[in-house]
């Protein structure tokens, strides 16, 4: 499904039953298909993103994507439903992308799940990123060929084409897990669905919301792994602490998805968030 928003295609696609929860990938750039989640389609209406500048969506032609932009457009698309109240549920980048709706558009919310996102980015994401990194490595058996290929992934320039962001995210996708190795014959169908749409005229859009908190007044629900290597949990502490009320849920047994890796767990929290509400 797609509707127009200020002359951009913003595409969706429905699936389930219940209450609407809009999703929001990650990335940005990255395809709504690696958060498919057949399990809460049994309790809620699923309603998947394509954020602008994604898939089948639209570019923004003057390379503005903002935060507060993303927010906008998935905005348009929750009136667009006429359900009334949604639930939405932002992973990693769309996390980023849940908070500024709860701070721009709070009427239009019954709550919020923010899965291994955080209230800002810029240079000290990127810097605890790589400590998180270097820890990893740390954590693996000597001479483990994984920990070099994930440090230079993440060290190394990469060109602005959909070829070499996908080999160097391929390249990092271990570090995104506790332990990928164990996990890895499992997600094999799940990989090939990871996909990226790169924008070349994508302009810089730093972002912080921390001191604007205190201000997120509908319910809200922070799920981060243990081994998120670069939204983790001292950034989903910080919201927790930030966010009066809010619930923290930490998967110990979890990198960057916990949703493939402690499937049962993540699925409950969000189960019992939103019935609720």
């Amino acid at each position: 499904m797609e509707i127009m928003v200020d002359g951009v295609k913003v595409s969706y696609h429905v699936a389930g039953d219940g209450p609407v929860c809009l999703v929001h990938s990650g990335g940005p750039g990255i395809h709504y298909d690696y958060l498919r989640m057949p399990e809460l389609e049994k309790h809620l209406t699923m309603v998947y993103v394509e954020p602008v500048g994604t898939g089948n969506s639209g570019l923004l032609p003057d390379g503005d994507y903002s935060v507060a932009r993303y927010a906008y457009f998935a905005d348009q698309v929750a009136q667009h439903l006429d359900a009334g109240k949604v639930f939405f549920l932002g992973h990693s980048h769309g996390g980023f992308v849940a908070l500024q709706f709860a701070l721009d558009y709070p009427e239009h919310l019954a709550g919020v799940i923010v899965y291994d996102g955080m209230a800002f980015n810029g240079q000290e994401l990127g810097e605890e990123a790589f400590r998180q990194i270097e820890a990893y490595a740390a954590r693996r058996p000597a001479g483990d060929p994984l920990a070099a290929q994930v440090i230079a992934a993440w060290t190394e320039e990469t060109e602005e084409d959909k070829a070499s962001q996908l080999d160097a995210l391929g390249r990092l996708l271990p570090v995104y897990f506790k332990d990928y190795p164990a996990i890895k014959d499992r997600i094999a169908d799940w990989e090939s669905l990871v996909d990226i749409t790169v924008d070349p005229n994508r302009q810089p859009a730093p972002w912080d919301v921390r001191d604007r908190l205190g201000a997120i007044a509908v319910p809200v629900l922070v799920i981060v792994g243990e081994y998120d290597f670069i939204c983790g949990e001292k950034w989903g502490r910080q919201l927790h602490h930030g966010i009066e009320d809010s619930e923290l849920i930490v998967l110990h047994d979890s990198g960057h998805f916990g949703h493939l890796e402690e499937p049962e767990a993540f699925y409950a929290a969000v189960e019992a968030f939103t019935a609720k509400q």
